[in-house]
């Protein structure tokens, strides 16, 4: 049974990582779109919104509409191990009229 409550646990520790990776990473999108609108780095935007443990393996697009996509790897039970498992978010703000 004790096996059991463990893996249930680290079943729902894990989603609830998903949750939150897919949280931060649309937030560091949304940075990335306002600092490529307005003409600054969106990779430095996205950077300064991650925590450390999502800044390994992070990819910042610009796109052609004004907007930005991000991509970091899902951490996997502990903040210092990452999967190879890439969430993604993207962000525009539309373009420049």
């Amino acid at each position: 049974m004790v096996p059991f409550v463990f893996v249930v646990g680290a079943v729902v520790w894990q989603l609830a990582l998903a949750g939150h990776t897919a949280w931060q990473c649309a937030q560091a999108a949304r940075a990335a779109a306002r600092a490529e609108v307005v003409g600054k780095d969106g990779e430095s935007a996205a950077r300064s919104l991650l925590p450390d443990y999502l800044e390994t393996g992070l990819e910042v697009d610009a796109q052609s509409d004004g907007g930005a996509r991000v991509t970091v790897l899902m951490p996997m039970l502990a903040h210092r191990w990452s999967t190879s498992i890439p969430v993604s978010a993207t962000a525009s703000l539309g373009a420049e009229r």
